[in-house]
């Protein structure tokens, strides 16, 4: 299976789950590592634009391709059994709950997980800390630009 992953330049490269740790996301509080990925390089641009202001468009982007061995086990929350304020925000903690007790268990390699911002779409969130990590791999690493019309 290949995910994807829009980053800025001087991360493309870094899987560590930093950037999660440090400011928190719908699937994580601060202080824990997850790597966020999308099934799609559509998705990846949406969810980036939901986090820019009008007029700001995005620069010194990479799109990241990584590949996950079909033999990895992937655990899968469907949005019937999330809570109603799963898509708020700020995020709601229940869904951050969700993703911190998948890494602090350490069972699994990744959880797939709903998209709040295409309906239909799905999130693959990477445990940097389980044994299987090494087994991904970046397979592609492209300059991306976004199209305009998507911050008028």
């Amino acid at each position: 299976m290949i995910v994807y992953r829009l980053s800025k330049e001087k991360y493309a490269g870094d899987l560590s789950g930093k950037g999660a740790e440090l400011s928190g996301g719908r699937w994580n509080h601060k202080g824990t590592k997850v790597l966020y990925t999308s099934d799609s390089r559509a998705l990846c641009t949406a969810e980036i634009a939901v986090h820019c202001s009008m007029g700001n468009i995005p620069h010194d982007y990479f799109m990241i391709s990584i590949e996950i061995p079909d033999d990895i086990t992937v655990q899968e929350i469907k949005v019937g059994s999330l809570p109603k304020s799963w898509k708020s925000f700020p995020y709601a903690g229940s869904t951050q709950k969700i993703g911190d007790e998948f890494i602090k268990e350490n069972r699994l390699l990744i959880l797939k997980v709903p998209s709040a911002v295409v309906q239909g779409d799905h999130n693959y969130l990477i445990n940097p800390a389980h044994e299987d990590f090494q087994k991904i791999k970046i397979t592609g690493k492209e300059r991306f630009v976004f199209d305009q019309r998507l911050f008028r």
